[in-house]
């Protein structure tokens, strides 16, 4: 039992929730989707500061969660394992169903919705 939920396991995991727990993150990984996006399509989807989604997007390519490809005179980004949504999915899921006797569960930011063109 240890090995499985030794403390690389379990620190692996809770850093992974510590990068995927901050509202702006999530909001650039729907903008992302299962496509890629340039920096400036992320900040006119997100309306975040430019300075703000270069922050996020560094912290996440740095966790291993997005890739980047320059193309020309831009960068995309694109999530590393696209599975990564229908976690978020999930938690959205679970968040509403938790959340559905008091009160609807809304994103703080204007990401696109869940199934929406983004994916």
């Amino acid at each position: 039992m240890d090995r499985v939920f030794g403390g690389t396991y379990v620190e692996h995991i809770a850093k992974l929730f510590k990068i995927l727990g901050d509202a702006n993150r999530l909001c650039i990984l729907l903008t992302i989707g299962k496509s890629e996006r340039s920096v400036s399509q992320i900040i006119e989807a997100t309306s975040l500061s430019q300075t703000l989604v270069s922050f996020h997007l560094r912290a996440l390519r740095d966790a291993g969660i997005v890739t980047a490809e320059r193309q020309g005179a831009f960068i995309y980004y694109r999530l590393a394992n696209a599975d990564l949504l229908d976690l978020v999915s999930e938690f959205q899921e679970y968040a509403s169903k938790e959340t559905a006797e008091t009160e609807k569960v809304e994103f703080p930011c204007p990401c696109p919705p869940m199934g929406k063109k983004y994916f």
